[in-house]
């Protein structure tokens, strides 16, 4: 498996726990303290959205690359709606998927 499809799953990991929690503060400022303005919250859960399908794509094509099973694929895919899991989901993934990457300096074999 290229590094960079490991990559493309960190990074969207990433921004999609990050997304998720600013999603979470804005509704919290939103509807119980009234600070924040419901629009802002509209937008953010927008973007969240959109992050968060090319999050699954991304993370469908690791877990295709990696021959998960359908139970941790699901749960991999799953963990971007649960706030704080897929930091910690993507620690795991890492771990385990780094052993499959092709070294693209690694030198070449001769016949």
């Amino acid at each position: 498996m290229k590094k960079s499809v490991l990559t493309r799953y960190r990074v969207m990991a990433y921004v999609t726990a990050v997304m998720l929690l600013v999603l979470c503060t804005c509704s919290v400022l939103s509807r119980f303290l009234g600070v924040l303005d419901k629009d802002v919250t509209l937008v953010v859960s927008q973007a969240h959205g959109l992050l968060f399908m090319i999050y699954l794509v991304v993370a469908f094509d690791l877990g295709q690359k990696a021959r998960w099973a359908f139970g941790k694929l699901l749960w991999v895919l799953i963990s971007g709606t649960i706030p704080l899991a897929a930091f910690f989901v993507e620690r795991k993934v890492v771990r385990e998927v780094s052993p499959l990457v092709e070294d693209a300096h690694a030198a070449p074999v001769e016949a």
